[in-house]
């Protein structure tokens, strides 16, 4: 009985000691977690600190660096307005704000370097920051990344927004200042002068009674002259000088080398004024094609074939609202070649584009349309470029745009808009005489047909073969009834129908 107690009490108490210890190493384990867990979280605030405390001085040193280039750019924007107030200066001041448009875009360069540059510290520190968070929260590396782009998204959008907007506008400042130095510098380089065409030519003469042989017996002289040149004669009061006046600059040309060559001959009478127009008229085609060379040579553009260059000289006798488009062509040419090379386009292309520009002017009264796409039809016709005709056609607007007809468009533009270049009512009045002339081409057996008189009469010269003197009555009635029902005019308009039959023979 004593050993059966003692053996319960033995097994009692070892059971009670397992019980214990099982407790104790329980509370043990639970003790180690919780240190564990401590650890943990400690580790994580610790890194949570660091990033923070990074992202912190990351975010300080790009406003930092903002700040500075907001202080560089107001330093650097006053500078640009003493430039542009001091841009009426000579050209040597020009070359030197030059100078400080490219050292300013060295410094704007030198600083988006440095923003890239900062860009990938902080991408580096952003690397950085997701090894750790992967390390400590046991993210997959997406999961980890998709996290850190969204907080520095949300963080930095407004900042972000605003840089842009800022950088817009300053590359907007200074894009508009460089096109004003542009087009003010090409202005510059070319200040050529300005002179309205007038629709009268003075002929000097050695004595007043050159004017009775100029006018002959019962004005056979003056009146032939008249026809044959399709020009007005006016003989007045005025000592040692007469006026022929006509629209047409070739005919006024002509008439004036004609009269001056006559009057140096000596020899007046019908015939001779005949041959001596005839014979000017050959003349005067030989001088178109100089003219057209000439314009070549000193604008710089080669390998213009000859019946171009005809073509080209014609616009010397030719004036668009009162401005001669020969010297307006040129004029464009170094233009658009002096812009063209400020902005990096070819101003090989631009010259010849801007010299040839107003070619269907030249031909316009033969072929019905807008004079661009006229002329590009006659540069097609002799094998120009396309980037040539594209210009051409494009420089008002009727076909598309390319870089060289925007650059003759500018500058088609600058050489019209100068103060005192064009004048529209003696470009109305020079249509309102054309159209006169044309009207009386239409009908028949008409010749030739000139307005003179400042457009107050028409001059209609018919073929005796073909037309009777009733018929020609009755296109005098029909020419006038046109005109009052196509035209509009002040005052009247006299018709002069002429039929003449002339026999000519010489003595051998």
């Amino acid at each position: 009985m004593g050993t059966s107690m003692y053996v319960l009490l033995v097994l009692a108490g070892l059971v009670i000691g397992g019980g214990v210890g099982f407790y104790v190493r329980n509370l043990q384990k639970k003790e180690e977690e919780m240190k564990a867990e401590d650890e943990k979280n400690r580790v994580l605030r610790d890194a949570d600190s660091k990033a923070k405390e990074m992202l912190f001085e990351a975010r300080n040193e790009s406003l930092k660096i903002q700040e500075e280039a907001k202080k560089e750019e107001r330093n650097k924007r006053m500078q640009l307005q003493k430039v542009e107030e001091r841009l009426v200066k000579k050209e040597e001041l020009l070359d030197q704000k030059m100078e400080s448009s490219e050292k300013l875009k060295e410094d704007l360069e030198a600083k988006v370097t440095s923003v890239k540059q900062l860009k990938l510290d902080v991408q580096a520190i952003y690397e950085q920051q997701k090894g750790q968070l992967e390390e400590v929260a046991k993210l997959s590396k997406e999961d980890a990344r998709d996290l850190l782009l969204k907080k520095v998204e949300e963080e930095s959008k407004d900042e972000i927004v605003e840089y842009v907007k800022k950088l817009e506008a300053a590359a907007k400042e200074e894009a508009d200042t460089k096109a004003k130095h542009i087009i003010a510098d090409a202005i510059q380089k070319y200040a050529a002068e300005t002179a309205v065409e007038s629709t009268a030519t003075i002929v000097a003469l050695p004595n007043d009674e050159m004017k009775g042989r100029i006018i002959g017996r019962e004005g056979r002289n003056i009146n032939t002259f008249e026809q044959i040149t399709g020009v007005d004669v006016i003989v007045d009061d005025t000592p040692g000088s007469i006026v022929i006046s006509g629209f047409d600059l070739v005919r006024r040309y002509i008439a004036k080398v004609t009269l001056e060559r006559l009057i140096e001959d000596g020899r007046i009478h019908p015939a001779r004024i005949e041959e001596m127009v005839k014979r000017v008229k050959e003349e005067v085609n030989v001088l178109i094609k100089e003219l057209g060379d000439r314009a070549a040579i000193e604008t710089g553009v080669v390998g213009l074939p000859n019946n171009l260059i005809k073509i080209l000289g014609r616009l010397k006798f030719r004036i668009s609202y009162g401005q001669n488009v020969l010297k307006h062509s040129m004029e464009v040419a170094f233009l658009a070649a002096h812009m063209a090379a400020e902005l990096g386009a070819d101003a090989n292309i631009c010259r010849r584009a801007g010299l040839l520009h107003d070619i269907g002017k030249a031909v316009d009264h033969e072929v019905e349309g807008p004079h661009a796409l006229v002329g590009a039809e006659v540069l097609k016709r002799y094998n120009e470029s396309p980037v040539i005709v594209a210009a051409v056609a494009g420089h008002h607007g009727d076909a598309e745009l390319t870089i060289e007809a925007i650059m003759v468009q500018i500058a088609d533009a600058i050489s019209a808009s100068r103060p005192g270049v064009r004048v529209e009512s003696a470009d109305m009045y020079v249509k309102r005489l054309e159209a006169l002339e044309k009207i009386a081409l239409t009908f028949k057996g008409v010749e030739k047909a000139y307005a003179v008189q400042a457009g107050r009469e028409v001059r209609v010269l018919v073929n005796h073969q073909q037309v009777t003197d009733h018929e020609a009555r009755q296109n005098a009635k029909d020419i006038a009834k046109k005109i009052e029902t196509d035209l509009d005019y002040p005052g009247q308009i006299r018709v002069t129908v002429i039929r003449e039959t002339k026999f000519v023979d010489y003595a051998r």
